[in-house]
This record gives structure tokens, sequence and C-alpha cells, in this order.
């Protein structure tokens, strides 16, 4: 059973309203890790200075895991305007509502996803 208009509709809503999210998200983030240390100088304790290396190194870490989700935001949205939204990457079977209710930027089937995640595809 492929989706229907509607259905597809609802998760490119879903998809553009995530992308938005994810991008505030990275332009926090790319914000906060570009910022200039007004702060540094003489005065600041070196500990001080390696807390706020950790801060931009965990930044930088989220920032890699949005870009991430949203390369996978984007698949999902060329497979809609392809017409293969829906549709295993891999397999080629119908990828459950219930896995894009859960996952909308999803591309491949759970089944397909373990083996590509175990490296057997």
């Amino acid at each position: 059973m492929s989706l229907k208009k509607n259905e597809i509709a609802h998760f490119k809503a879903r998809l553009l309203e995530m992308k938005s999210q994810v991008m505030k998200t990275v332009q926090g983030t790319k914000e906060a890790v570009t910022q200039p240390d007004e702060a540094k100088g003489y005065s600041q304790h070196s500990a001080d200075e390696g807390t706020d290396d950790f801060v931009k190194n965990i930044n930088l870490e989220v920032t890699n895991k949005e870009f991430g989700l949203l390369r996978q935001i984007d698949r999902a949205l060329e497979k809609i305007d392809e017409g293969t939204y829906g549709i295993c990457d891999i397999s080629g079977e119908e990828i459950p509502v219930k896995r894009l209710e859960a996952v909308p930027y999803a591309t491949m089937t759970v089944k397909a996803q373990e083996k590509f995640e175990k490296g057997l595809i």
C-alpha cells in the first residue's frame, strides 16, 4: 500500500519543520563555537581554558550529528520530490507507515538499516 498524497504532504511538513529546528540548533552552536573568547587573558586560569575548550568540542560534536541529521532529512525530501518517499533505498520494499511516523527521514526499512549499520550492505 503506497502512501496517499495527504500522507506525503503530512510527512513533508514534518520534515520541513524538523529541518528548520535543526538549522536553528546548528546556527546557535556555530555562534557559540566561533564567538571570540573575550574573557581570555592573562587572568584566566588554565583549567577554565580547558573547560572552555571541552565545551567547544562538545558543541562541535553536536553540530556534526546535526549535519548528519540534516543530510538524512534532505534525502527524505529529495525522495518526496522524486516520488519515491516511503520506498527503501536498499531493498525497494515499502517502509511501514509506523516507521515513517517515528522516523520521518527514514529511507530504509528496519531490516535494511540493520544490515547497513552492520556493514553487510
